[in-house]
């Protein structure tokens, strides 16, 4: 058995979630359960990240002590992943005590280690994106400096904790050019290989400006600048410090999913940290790409968030699930448009799965009372082709899923679908029904069996649904099915008559 550990980012907690937030969940979701299918051993982390100036600010202006609004905020987001029907293994939280442990001792080993020393930091900081920058990396706008995310930067000068990251950029072009694969897509990859060959300069590590974050070992002035805690949390959530710890030694190193814009953290200054602690790097960092909302960059000023809750309760939540992930390639950028979902609802799920499933069921149900009948000899060309049209489908999408492409993945399941739908038409088992009830059942046998297939392969994008679609078969053990992908029922089928698994959108205003 593999073991595979899948995170999110633990997400701020400045403000609500948004779709942003569902989208990445929702990812890891998606390779959790594909894992679980394969018979490995899954362990998925999601959580919030709860300490930093922007949090003390926000806390400042909604009238509350930090840790009461932290409390608040971090419900919204741990609310939501059950709302997503995400199936997490942990969520953690950076101001739980398990992590302040984990992450004071981290910090000891990278003393111990000689990675960290105390100066003077001088330099531009971004509290919106808590991040620092420099000046060739700043924009200027009417007298005022702003960072590629377009927040506000200010001049910053304090006493600080530095990491020896310009120690580590030899190591890590060295580590990055010998596992090409450990930063996807391959447009991230070299962004970050760039960035490292550009130099690195020594990390600012601490804060003394303000008070809401972990307090540095044996030096309480300093609390740990926001990233290097909030990092930590991967190895907190497995047990750290405790290296002998049953979980840590099964799942470490990791998967992290991201967007785009905390790259940077995750495959510069984290695989260092890791390396000077004397622990592996990350198994592989993906970064997604952005949503927008009618083709315009969502904004809160510009008022167009769009809430994860109000959408769901519009579509379903498989149907949206489906649509994030089959709109636009798994790392891309993506718009997110009512228009959009409601023809990827009609065409790939109401026209194309939902209209198989629908027809075949219900023939089956009014024809065959609702039986089967076992068929053993596949020998007529049309059933051979579309059955090993589908193991070629299945090949293909396990290939894309190891690589976390889902998009690739489900538009290999929907050529098979739609393939189904061909066979069906020029089949014609309504025609059949008349000259030969023999063949009309071979036809039937194998178009539940793709549906089958179909559906064990869909259900990690559309869970729910695809579960439905299969006790409608009286199939129940998913893992069992999945690991038997080839293999055909022992027995005659028992058909349940189905209603429309996926309703058309008539009307989307």
């Amino acid at each position: 058995m593999t073991s595979f550990y899948i995170t999110t980012p633990i997400y701020y907690v400045n403000d609500k979630p948004h779709i942003g937030h569902a989208y990445t969940t929702i990812s890891c979701d998606i390779l959790s359960r594909y894992n679980k299918l394969l018979g490995n051993d899954v362990y998925f982390l999601t959580g919030t990240d709860e300490h930093g100036q922007k949090v003390e600010k926000a806390a400042l202006s909604a009238n509350l002590e930090s840790q009461d609004f932290v409390n608040k905020m971090s419900k919204n987001f741990k609310d939501l992943v059950s709302f997503l029907n995400c199936n997490i293994d942990d969520f953690i939280r950076t101001t739980e005590n398990r992590h302040i442990i984990s992450a004071q001792a981290f910090w000891k080993k990278l003393l111990d280690n000689n990675q960290i020393y105390l100066s003077n930091y001088e330099g531009w900081y971004s509290i919106r994106d808590e991040a620092f920058y420099t000046e060739n990396e700043l924009t200027k706008k009417n007298g005022d400096y702003f960072a590629p995310s377009g927040s506000k930067v200010e001049w910053v000068k304090e006493e600080s904790y530095f990491f020896k990251l310009s120690q580590w950029q030899d190591k890590l072009i060295k580590y990055y050019e010998k596992n090409p694969n450990s930063i996807l897509p391959k447009t991230r990859f070299n962004e970050v290989l760039s960035f490292i060959k550009g130099g690195l300069n020594d990390l600012s590590v601490s804060r003394t400006t303000f008070k809401w974050g972990i307090p540095v070992p044996n030096n309480t002035n300093h609390v740990m600048y926001v990233w290097t805690d909030a990092l930590i949390n991967y190895l907190t959530a497995i047990g750290y410090p405790d290296q002998n710890n049953k979980l840590f030694k099964k799942f470490w190193p990791a998967i992290h999913i991201v967007g785009k814009d905390i790259l940077r953290f995750h495959s510069v200054y984290w695989p260092a940290f890791l390396m000077a602690a004397d622990l592996e790097p990350p198994k592989r960092v993906f970064a997604h790409g952005w949503w927008t909302n009618e083709g315009q960059k969502i904004s809160k000023s510009i008022g167009n968030i769009i809430d994860p809750y109000e959408i769901v309760d519009k579509y379903g939540i498989d149907q949206i699930r489906f649509f994030l992930f089959r709109e636009v390639p798994f790392g891309n950028d993506g718009d997110f448009s009512k228009d959009a979902i409601a023809q990827r609802i009609n065409s790939d799920l109401s026209n194309n799965f939902g209209n198989l499933v629908q027809r075949i069921f219900s023939f089956i149900a009014k024809n065959c009372n609702s039986i089967i009948k076992k068929t053993i000899n596949i020998s007529i060309a049309e059933d051979k082709i579309l059955l090993e049209f589908s193991l070629k489908k299945f090949d293909n999408y396990m290939k894309y899923m190891n690589k976390q492409e889902i998009d690739k993945a489900i538009k290999e399941v929907f050529e098979l679908l739609s393939e189904a739908n061909i066979y069906i038409d020029k089949q014609a088992p309504w025609n059949l029904k008349k000259t030969n009830t023999e063949r009309m059942h071979e036809v039937l046998y194998v178009a539940t069996e793709i549906i089958k297939r179909s559906s064990l392969l869909l259900y990690p994008i559309m869970p729910s649904s695809c579960e439905k679609i299969l006790s409608l078969i009286n199939y129940k053990k998913i893992d069992i099915l999945f690991q038997n992908f080839e293999k055909f029922p022992k027995n005659d089928i028992h058909i349940d008559n189905p209603s429309p698994i996926f309703p058309r959108i008539e009307n989307n205003d």
